[in-house]
């Protein structure tokens, strides 16, 4: 299921690229959009497929009600969900429809970021409220960009866009480099887990970690 926008009918184009590639039958591919709240033709529908695994491209805004009333209507099968989904808000929205559900999420786990821990203990003090998981690589990006600016001495983009793509930047998240296309080098995507109100780290494939 995705919510067709760029973003979420994108990845679900790739999930279902990956899935079939890797021997798995798609038994229904539905759409909805980023605005809804109702999804019960679509899980009705879904139901009767019978599926092992439901995937869903989009936001948590419609990822966390579809989980819920997937639970109402008593689908057992677990959904997976892309970044957009793997939020605090998931499991606020969704209540205890959250539970045992899955999402993906590029990088490491926090407790495996140098100062990880640290991050997420100072913002909470300052701001009285848990970051969200893709807050320290939010943080990172600021910084790497400041770094290629102070660099070069500029803001202009055209200065300091070739600094930033030779970094090689101590980060909170990672030891941050780039690729020839501009993508960070051995990056690593974790696999979590709904559990008890919150994304349990199960699984990180690739990456390396920061110093």
């Amino acid at each position: 299921i995705d919510d067709r926008t760029a973003y979420g009918q994108g990845l679900a184009d790739e999930f279902e690229k990956a899935a079939k590639a890797a021997g798995a039958e798609v038994v229904t591919r539905e759409y909805t959009t980023d605005k809804e709240t109702d999804f019960a033709a679509i899980l009705t529908k879904v139901k009767s497929t019978k599926p092992d695994l439901v995937f869903y491209g989009g936001m948590d805004t419609q990822a966390g009600p579809m989980a819920r009333q997937l639970k109402t209507l008593g689908i057992t099968a677990p959904m997976l969900f892309g970044d957009g989904a793997c939020t605090v808000e998931f499991h606020k929205l969704a209540g205890e429809g959250a539970e045992g559900h899955y999402c993906s999420l590029p990088g490491v786990p926090l407790d495996q970021m140098a100062g990880g821990t640290a991050f997420r203990d100072r913002y909470k003090a300052k701001y009285k409220t848990d970051i969200q998981l893709y807050a320290p690589y939010a943080y990172d990006a600021v910084r790497v960009v400041a770094e290629a600016m102070k660099q070069v001495g500029s803001t202009e983009t055209a200065k300091f866009l070739p600094a930033l793509a030779a970094l090689n930047y101590p980060g909170l998240s990672a030891q941050i480099q780039f690729d020839e296309k501009g993508d960070i080098k051995d990056g690593a995507v974790t696999l979590y887990q709904a559990k008890a109100g919150a994304w349990s780290a199960l699984e990180t494939m690739g990456g390396k970690p920061s110093n």
